[in-house]
């Protein structure tokens, strides 16, 4: 009571000085308050507000937006620097603030500066007009006469209340990406991150989401979202002390990452965007799918994907011409408009028949392609198919001929020896380089000058950073690697899109573990993880899907037995599966039988003519969780005027007198009334098959759908009538 007394009192003495910014979305605030000489505070965040002085009254958080190490401050900070002179204290406050308008957003920048130094750090937040985010970012001025270090420089800070408080987040490990995790916080810190230096999505992913009303619902309740929006090393941490507040700092994670700012430079932080919604977990992830969709968060994220072959699991390593060509019919004969070629087409004085050399040579094997690839281009185009290849331009193999013209290219120290990875030989090439950037630029230049009419790249990366130093860096700069790879890589990226603005490119990292919004700004999609076992990626796209919108979600009908898990699945459920994002297939079509390929050309042509629209631009509503444990699974898309909606259901575990739900809907109009059709069907009809309910009543009482086996799965159109 005494502390609310005292801020009231501050603010009345000071009402002429202090000013209230209200950063809004069209739902939401956040509210900050500055003051000539004082600290920029957070007032509060959530469900839209136009009052502050309401704000005040009824609550008493009351911290500073971008603490800083060193007085008056003993909470874990967002800043911490070191001044030329050594001096380690920082000390902010308000200096100016300023607005503007950007596209579909509101852009406030609140700068403040060091009491004694000519140090500067301006807090930005761009508030969306299109969808519930804010995205948050600081950029950090030294005006100083030497240099100073940045000790550590988080992208955001956020308070949050005490009170009935849980945490997501997302784990994993190759083939088994995306883990949805859910725990309570209690006092003591918690923290998400990551090492590897190129993929930071394997393990734990940079995004959570903080649930205010007890254990996560995916529907109702009070949730805060948080995405960093970075491709390297992170660290998200919540720090809970005291009864009071959550304290959530995240940003590039500063072990071995000190950054040096000479006189006059700057460093931008990476976004943390944040999303705050009283619609459960759902509602958070469709604030984030649309801000990516509609922001170019997903790079073209308003165009549909279209179907593919990929060659990967039908052929691996042994690439042929002859092959090719007959999974190009195969593809055709399906229906599918991409075929895609993936790894072992290069090499010439080594020869990538197995996967521990060539890398960095990427010249036409042409014992396996006799006739290069542009032949194939062109047998490609005669199917009236698109096509695609695959590239890893970030590496090397010590056996390749780039490496022994460049070994100072790759990440170690000159007075190291490298470890290599994959295969006993791969190498991760030094992106902080600008060689090495205008070589992995001139990869993709000399496809597209050799085979223009290339559709489609398929951009992987397999391994880690295991080899920490750089021999172009200097020796007062080794630790800007971490962060330097990664600017060089985006810096690399955005002078590909500026010359090949229509070729589409998928981000894949040995599966999932590049999915992120650091890069996806320039690929249309990520390959969701290497593991195409459909009961497996029921989870691995369910947890994607909390932050990512399927349209960017690369899903691929592979062949039973999986080559992962050795699963039988039928041919009906790994359909099912995969249609609920950017439809493909990986394996060989000749070992489809004549009644599964008609299967898969009625499927494939279901998808395209009929449910691509919905599900790749579509609101997306999960709702009965495979992490239940109950042995199902279900989710739903629909337009976004609710017209149309498209139904997925699925039974993957069996057994006697299995418990078998009610399957409720979610996300349609109440007062409307919908028609039921199945799709994708096998002949099998349900007793409420062509009937008409209200959406009041499929989401309140549901329906009954008959699954029957292992893998059983159902697709069901909705279509509002009217009358």
């Amino acid at each position: 009571m005494r502390k609310k007394l005292l801020i009231l009192s501050l603010l009345a003495t000071s009402l002429t000085q202090a000013k209230d910014i209200f950063v809004n979305t069209p739902n939401t605030t956040l509210l900050l308050k500055t003051e000539e000489k004082a600290p920029v505070h957070i007032s509060y965040y959530g469900e839209r507000v136009d009052d502050a002085q309401q704000v005040y009254m009824a609550y008493s958080l009351w911290e500073e937006a971008y603490p800083a190490f060193g007085l008056g401050n003993y909470r874990m900070p967002a800043l911490s620097v070191r001044h030329a002179d050594g001096n380690m204290s920082t000390e902010l406050v308000y200096h100016a603030d300023s607005q503007r308008q950007e596209g579909y957003a509101q852009v406030y920048t609140i700068t403040m500066k060091d009491k004694v130094y000519d140090f500067f750090v301006d807090v930005c937040y761009k508030a969306y007009q299109n969808c519930d985010v804010i995205e948050t970012w600081s950029v950090i001025r030294n005006q100083e006469k030497k240099p100073v270090t940045l000790l550590k420089y988080a992208s955001g800070f956020l308070p949050i209340r005490q009170g009935d408080v849980w945490v997501s987040h997302e784990h994993g490990s190759w083939g088994d990406e995306a883990w949805v995790t859910e725990q309570a916080l209690t006092p003591g810190v918690f923290q998400i991150h990551d090492l590897s230096g190129t993929k930071n999505a394997y393990n734990n992913r940079p995004n959570m989401m903080i649930s205010l009303d007890g254990k996560p619902q995916e529907n109702q309740g009070r949730v805060i979202g948080a995405v960093l929006c970075w491709s390297g090393n992170f660290r998200m941490s919540i720090d809970t002390e005291g009864k009071h507040t959550h304290h959530l700092i995240a940003g590039i994670d500063d072990a071995h990452s000190q950054y040096i700012l000479a006189k006059g430079e700057s460093f931008t932080t990476p976004a943390l965007a944040l999303a705050y919604s009283r619609e459960g977990q759902g509602g958070v992830s469709r604030n984030y799918h649309r801000w990516a969709r509609n922001n170019n968060k997903i790079y073209n994220g308003k165009a549909l994907r279209k179907t593919l072959l990929n060659s990967w699991e039908g052929v691996y390593l042994n690439v042929t011409e002859e092959g090719m060509v007959k999974m190009m019919d195969g593809v055709k004969e399906i229906g599918g408009e991409l075929f895609v070629m993936d790894d072992g087409w290069f090499g010439n004085k080594y020869k990538r028949s197995v996967d521990d050399c060539a890398l960095g040579d990427w010249v036409t094997d042409t014992d396996k392609l006799p006739n290069g690839v542009p032949a194939l281009e062109k047998e490609c185009a005669k199917r009236g198919l698109k096509w695609g290849i695959w590239i890893e331009p970030e590496m090397t193999n010590t056996k390749s001929e780039l490496y022994e013209k460049h070994p100072d290219w790759v990440i170690c120290h000159p007075k190291r020896d490298p470890k290599p990875g994959r295969g006993g030989t791969q190498l991760v090439l030094d992106m902080s380089n600008p060689a090495v950037q205008d070589f992995v630029f001139k990869v993709v230049d000399d496809i597209m000058k050799e085979t223009p009419h290339t559709y489609y790249i398929k951009w992987d990366c397999n391994y880690e950073i295991n080899n920490f130093g750089s021999h172009y860096l200097s020796a007062d700069k080794q630790s800007h690697l971490y962060v330097d790879y990664h600017l060089g890589l985006v810096n690399t990226l955005q002078r590909i899109r500026e010359k090949y603005p229509e070729l589409v490119i998928q981000c894949c990292a040995s599966g999932g573990g590049r999915v992120n919004y650091g890069l996806m700004p320039y690929f249309d999609e990520f390959w969701v993880s290497d593991n195409t076992d459909a009961k497996q990626r029921l989870y691995n796209q369910w947890g994607t899907s909390m932050y990512f919108p399927v349209c960017a979600m690369a899903q691929h009908v592979s062949a039973s037995p999986n080559h992962q898990t050795h699963r039988r699945i039928p041919l009906k459920f790994r359909f099912d599966v995969a249609m609920t994002g950017r439809l493909g297939m990986e394996m060989k079509p000749s070992d489809l039988n004549a009644e599964e390929t008609a299967f898969a050309k009625r499927a494939f042509q279901l998808y395209k003519e009929t449910l691509r629209p919905i599900v790749q631009q579509g609101d997306q509503y999960r709702i009965l969780s495979p992490y239940d444990g109950k042995g199902y699974c279900s989710q739903l898309f629909a337009t976004a005027d609710k017209r149309q909606a498209v139904f997925f259901a699925y039974k993957f575990e069996t057994a006697v007198n299995m418990f078998r739900p009610r399957f409720l809907f979610a996300g349609l109009n109440p007062q409307a009334r919908y028609r039921l059709n199945e799709v994708n069907g096998k002949g099998r009809t349900d007793h409420w098959e062509g009937c008409v309910f209200t959406g009041s009543f499929l989401m309140q009482q549901g329906i009954e759908i008959d699954l029957n086996g292992e893998y059983d799965s159902k697709v069901i159109m909705l279509q509002q009538v009217n009358g």
